[in-house]
């Protein structure tokens, strides 16, 4: 498996400019998003108006301690948060961008080539620390990377990581090293379901959401796929990206995946293993937080974390999910929005919060003050973080992942077979592609 820096570098090289037909903003240019000069503002003073996430990573608390210490730092910059759904997100910065209603927004790794070429947030490459490139991790740094330029700050890295009840492996006659390969899991799985242990050992965020991509990542890398071929053209038709979609029907039809997976976002799957029923499941870093949370679970203490399991070739690549920063193209504060990113993604605040969210500085993961906190998603994670899987890094990134969502929904359901369903997915998506 490629690493990720280089395979984002690869597939943006290939990419097409987006089509004339694409949503154009006024004022701003559909070749690159303007410049961090313009309604710079004061640096020191204002008010920012910031959108973030409400599930996932750091909780609304975090943003809102965060900008506690950033106003004891700048008193006299106000700074007013919104979180909205993770599936709300990026229409939410699309439509807002025309009026200038943010002036910082919480980016996917999946977005930054479309919110380049349609100018929706700034270049700041000339804002970039040179120091970054070595003190930030790999794949935190190219999360809002495109065509060799920086459209935001990373915030955190991210992958989904592999939660498995050890109590539960433990009764069924296992052993954790018997689930470091999905098929170990699948015959644990059986086990448990045999004996009666737990009616669906797996649960995933299979819903027709970005969530069931990020699942379907995880395993086409760990059957040695990619997306895209050198020319950027999708190939999860292709035997790999068919042989994971087959294992994960497969794991519905033998009644070991929970059937409503397919309704299933993460909150979902985190209150099913948070119950008990579930042994099995992939999530994102602060579902260990919640796990082991009395107030919601109810296996607090039970439950491991792992890098995802490997493939048959030994492929074992997370998915990568990091988010960033970055500062709207009509933000006439973009001095005092920078400060504010700056600050809430330097590696002293990050640090204060490594139990929801993990750090994009590579010396956190040898600070064993910092480790402490939470050592078992702190190694899990660098494994993840060390060979991850990129979706497609393309400006039309959201078609191309509805069709993909539709047809892997279609074989999960048993509309279509797997080999159908990725023919269908590539032909629709390359013509979306080709423009």
């Amino acid at each position: 498996m490629r690493k990720a820096q280089h395979n984002l570098r690869r597939m943006t090289a290939a990419i097409a400019i987006a089509t004339a037909s694409a949503l154009a903003l006024s004022a701003c240019s559909v070749t690159g998003a303007p410049s961090s000069s313009g309604g710079a503002g004061d640096a020191d003073s204002g008010t920012i108006n910031a959108l973030f996430m409400k599930q996932a990573g750091y909780t609304e608390d975090n943003v809102k301690e965060m900008i506690d210490d950033f106003n004891e730092k700048y008193p006299d910059i106000t700074v007013n948060p919104t979180f909205v759904a993770y599936e709300a997100l990026h229409d939410k910065i699309v439509t807002a961008a025309p009026s200038g209603t943010y002036d910082v927004v919480l980016m996917d790794v999946i977005w930054p080539a479309e919110f380049a070429e349609k100018g929706i947030v700034t270049d700041v490459t000339d804002r970039f620390s040179d120091k970054w490139n070595d003190e930030m991790l790999g794949g935190a740094l190219i999360t809002a990377e495109y065509k060799d330029k920086f459209y935001g700050v990373p915030w955190y890295p991210s992958t989904k990581l592999f939660y498995y009840n050890k109590d539960m492996v433990e009764r069924a006659g296992y052993s954790e090293a018997d689930i470091e390969t999905w098929d170990g899991v699948l015959e644990v799985a059986q086990a448990m379901k045999d004996q009666g242990i737990v009616d669906y050992p797996l649960a995933w965020s299979w819903a027709q959401a970005e969530a069931l991509i990020c699942d379907y990542a995880q395993l086409l890398g760990a059957f040695g796929g990619e997306f895209t071929n050198d020319d950027g053209e999708l190939i999860i038709n292709e035997e790999p990206g068919v042989q994971a979609l087959t294992w994960m029907k497969n794991s519905i039809d033998d009644g070991l995946t929970n059937p409503n997976s397919t309704t299933f976002l993460e909150d979902d799957v985190n209150k099913t293993m948070a119950s008990g029923q579930a042994a099995f499941s992939l999530n994102w870093e602060s579902t260990f937080r919640d796990l082991n949370d009395e107030s919601i679970s109810d296996v607090v203490g039970q439950v491991g974390v792992s890098a995802t399991p490997s493939g048959p070739d030994g492929e074992r690549p997370g998915v990568n999910g990091a988010m960033a920063l970055g500062i709207a193209s009509k933000s006439k504060n973009k001095d005092a929005a920078w400060n504010f990113i700056t600050f809430i993604s330097s590696q002293s605040e990050q640090e204060k919060f490594v139990t929801s969210t993990l750090p994009s500085w590579k010396s956190s993961y040898d600070d064993p003050e910092i480790t402490k906190t939470n050592p078992d998603v702190f190694s899990a994670a660098q494994v993840g973080y060390a060979d991850g899987i990129l979706r497609p890094q393309v400006p039309n990134y959201s078609q191309v992942s509805q069709i993909i969502q539709v047809e892997l929904q279609n074989a999960l359901l048993g509309k279509k077979s797997p080999q159908q369903a990725m023919d269908d997915a590539v032909a629709a998506a390359n013509d979306v592609l080709n423009g």
